[in-house]
């Protein structure tokens, strides 16, 4: 959907425009509306950056918000997803697995997205931490008007938080 990888078929509709036909520029501009949470969220975190370098980089780099602004702004995200400001200090290594994926949440609504590409958010995580997961993903729907492609094998997990369901199958829906 954000064309991490070129598709060699088919259409990318966002907002009744096909994004395949965008030039690199035109996806530049349409990044910060759509946003990704990755499935392992060790993997996805630079261990070399330090949260809060993490969740404000994208604020940096689409001229958002810098320096005082951008550590305020990162503080509050922090605390909207159930970590602490003081969190933005220390590196990914020192969290556990389900904090892990709350700073990659906190990464992807750093921007004021309109859409989320959730991949397998919940599946490396134990079950007790996969619905506190689950239920920060609904509370940030509701309270931001987020829009998720989330993404599953689990048909119980697609039962809790989708309102419509498409299956995939051979890469087609």
């Amino acid at each position: 959907t954000l064309r991490l990888i070129e598709p060699t078929s088919g259409e990318i509709l966002f907002k009744d425009e096909n994004i395949l036909h965008l030039d690199r520029e035109a996806m530049r501009r349409l990044r910060p509306h759509m946003q990704f949470i990755f499935q392992d969220p060790y993997e996805s975190l630079n261990p070399r950056m330090k949260v809060g370098e993490i969740v404000g980089e994208g604020l940096e780099v689409h001229k958002i918000a810098r320096g005082k602004e951008k550590v305020e702004r990162v503080s509050d995200i922090l605390q909207k997803v159930g970590l602490h400001p003081q969190d933005g200090d220390r590196y990914p290594h020192e969290f556990s697995g389900g904090q892990r994926q709350r700073i990659g949440i906190a990464r992807a609504i750093s921007l004021n997205p309109e859409m989320i590409v959730a991949d397998e958010p919940v599946s490396a995580l134990d079950v007790s931490i996969q619905a506190q997961i689950l239920n920060l993903l609904m509370d940030l729907r509701d309270q931001l008007g987020l829009t998720y492609l989330f993404i599953s094998h689990d048909l119980r997990v697609v039962k809790h938080i989708s309102d419509r369901i498409a299956v995939m199958y051979l890469g087609k829906i």
